[in-house]
C-alpha cells in the first residue's frame, strides 16, 4: 500500500480544533506579497523534474533486480562471497 502525506489531514490531526490556522502563501498575498504565481510555476517545474527522476530511478532499480536474477554464480564464487559476508 502506497504511503502518502496529505497536509490538510496533518493539520487536522496535529493542531487543536480551537486554534486558528491559515496557509502562509494566502496570508502573505493578502498583505501584498506578489510572487505567488512565480512559486506556483517553479513548483510545477519541480514536480515535472521529480517525476522524470523517479521514473529513471525505478527503471534503474528494476534493471538491477533483473540483472541480479540473471546472474549464475559458481560454487567457488558463492563460497568466497559467503566468507566475506555478502551471500
Amino acid at each position: 500500500k502506497k504511503r502518502m502525506v496529505v497536509p490538510s489531514c496533518l493539520s487536522v490531526l496535529r493542531l487543536r480544533p480551537e486554534r486558528r490556522r491559515c496557509r502562509l502563501g494566502d496570508l502573505s498575498t493578502e498583505y501584498g506579497w506578489k510572487h505567488g504565481s512565480l512559486i506556483e510555476r517553479l513548483e510545477k517545474q519541480r514536480k515535472v523534474k521529480s517525476e522524470v527522476y523517479y521514473k529513471k530511478k525505478t527503471a534503474a532499480r528494476r534493471a538491477k533486480a533483473d540483472a541480479l536474477k540473471a546472474v549464475k554464480l559458481s560454487a567457488d564464487d558463492t563460497a568466497i562471497l559467503t566468507k566475506a559476508g555478502y551471500a
